[in-house]
């Protein structure tokens, strides 16, 4: 398929059939991904293909609580784990009460689990010194992540990414050997969609692109050209 349908139509993904994805397939996939940007060429990337369905069954755990105290902030309306607002949530409590999540309480049955980790020695953080939570570091890793999901849907796969796991990487770091100079970046889900993804909706243009500043005037979206 083209880019542009690629790109529109690579919702997320968390219901698989059965169907297995082989070895070569994860390979092909991940073949692709690695031409994603990365500061100064640094491919600072680093994935671990969980297959053992103990091992996968461990790292869920960890991350249940985590899942339980994203809903309760979500139960009260607020942005989970906000940067800027503090939360309402008694996130103590809300790690004690499961919260439903297919697929972590199926993961031993997901046709491919994958842990994306960095060296964070390979990224140049420019914002690490504003006073703010950083960001920038991601833009040398996230890109990977995102070409690792549209390569998948360029086979007809389809998948979703999740951070839960990196609010438990003290806990994590153990049990898949994650070196001290290593972070997670995330975990990755993929398979074949039981519902294959259908055109995705999303904000025009005009809404989130200006002119010159952030409250300039908005950047007109294409028009369909006619005819004749």
């Amino acid at each position: 398929m083209d880019l542009s349908t690629a790109m529109r139509t690579a919702g997320a993904v968390r219901a698989f059939t059965d169907d297995v994805v082989d070895d070569a397939t994860i390979a092909a996939i991940l073949d692709d991904a690695r031409f994603a940007p990365s500061g100064s060429n640094r491919q600072g990337w680093h994935v671990v293909v969980v297959t053992d369905r103990g091992l996968r069954r461990r790292l869920a755990d960890l991350m249940v609580p985590v899942w339980s105290e994203y809903t309760a902030q979500v139960r009260l309306g607020e942005t989970a784990f906000s940067a800027v607002r503090p939360t309402a949530a008694d996130l103590e409590a809300a790690r004690t009460e499961h919260q439903p999540n297919p697929l972590l309480d199926d993961i031993e049955t997901i046709p491919v689990v994958l842990v994306v980790g960095v060296d964070l020695r390979a990224l140049a953080v420019l914002d690490k010194d504003t006073g703010r939570p950083s960001i920038v570091g991601g833009a040398s890793i996230y890109p990977f992540c995102h070409n690792i999901l549209l390569a998948a849907r360029a086979r007809g796969l389809g998948g979703v990414m999740t951070t839960l796991i990196t609010r438990v990487e003290a806990a994590v770091r153990p049990v898949l050997g994650l070196p001290d100079t290593h972070a997670l970046a995330g975990m990755l889900f993929l398979g074949v969609p039981v519902h294959r993804p259908t055109r995705l909706r999303r904000r025009p243009v005009e809404e989130f692109a200006t002119i010159d500043q952030f409250d300039g005037p908005p950047l007109a979206a294409p028009q369909p050209t006619g005819s004749g």
